[in-house]
Order: C-alpha cells, then sequence, then structure tokens
C-alpha cells in the first residue's frame, strides 16, 4: 500500500520562488515534481542562483517540461557547463502527467512553478500548480482586499 502523500511540502532550502504566481493566477491544485539536472545546474542551485519568474511546464510527448527557467552557469565550472535557460524534464508519475495533460488540454488551465527548493533528502523538486489566469478585475479584487486585511490588522493593533 502506498503511503499517503503529506499535506505540505518538506521544504528544506528554497532556492527560488516565484511570488507573482498567485496574483497572476487562481491556483487549483498543487504537486511536487522532481527535477532533472545535470552536474553544475545541481552545484548552481545549491549556491542560490535561480530564477522561474518567467517560465512555466508544458506536456509534451507524455512527459511534463520545465521551459524557461533561468539556472546561471556555475561560476567554478569548465567548459562542460550547462546552458542557462535548456528546458529541463520534470519527474512526475504517468497518472499525474495524463491528469496534468487532460487538465490542460481540456479546461485551458497552464501549468505553473511556484517555486524550487531543496527537500530533506538533498533533492532537487519543483512545486507545481496547476492554475487559471486571472482576469483583471479579479486581479483588482485581490489588491482590495489585501489593502483591507492591512488596514483591519492597523487598526486592531491600534485599538488595543
Amino acid at each position: 500500500m502506498a503511503r499517503p502523500k503529506p499535506l505540505t511540502f518538506d521544504k528544506q532550502k528554497i532556492v527560488a520562488e516565484n511570488r507573482r504566481a498567485r496574483f497572476d493566477y487562481h491556483v487549483e491544485d498543487v504537486l511536487e515534481a522532481g527535477l532533472m539536472l545535470q552536474g553544475t545546474e545541481v552545484k548552481a542551485l545549491r549556491a542560490g542562483e535561480a530564477s522561474i519568474a518567467e517560465s512555466y511546464a508544458e506536456v509534451r510527448d507524455g512527459e511534463v517540461w520545465l521551459v524557461n527557467a533561468n539556472i546561471p552557469e556555475y561560476s567554478h565550472g569548465n567548459r562542460l557547463n550547462h546552458e542557462p535557460r535548456r528546458p529541463r524534464k520534470l519527474l512526475l508519475h504517468a497518472r499525474e502527467v495524463n491528469r496534468l495533460l487532460g487538465a490542460v488540454e481540456r479546461k485551458g488551465m497552464t501549468l505553473v512553478p511556484l517555486s524550487i527548493y531543496f527537500n530533506r533528502t538533498g533533492r532537487a523538486k519543483v512545486e507545481l500548480a496547476l492554475a487559471k489566469g486571472k482576469q483583471t478585475h479579479d486581479k483588482r479584487a485581490a489588491i482590495k482586499e489585501r489593502d483591507w486585511k492591512r488596514d483591519k490588522a492597523r487598526l486592531m493593533r491600534e485599538r488595543g
């Protein structure tokens, strides 16, 4: 019998975070995927150098790929250094890939990476969200709600 998955992921060291993703998208489902990396990419990630701000994931030929993620070249690498913006394969079970493919094709959803991190065992993982894009009025409502929460907290602090 399979071990139940924890509700939150075991994030030891967060390397890159896409903070704008939750503002631009309605996050429906979040899952953890392994990341297939080359040697110098792991060293560059451990140095804390990565950017996933403009990246996304796509399903090609039954595999999920992380596209446009920037992991810069390792500073102490040699001529065998990696290419910074190459597509990287995400490691998922076939059942998960099929579920993601169905959601992307039928419901018009997007695969957005939320963060890249190392788990407790030292493996690089990607927190991947199945999300639907927000309209401009949804973003305005989110800004309004965030401002109200901030004002409410300030009022509660002032009044005791």
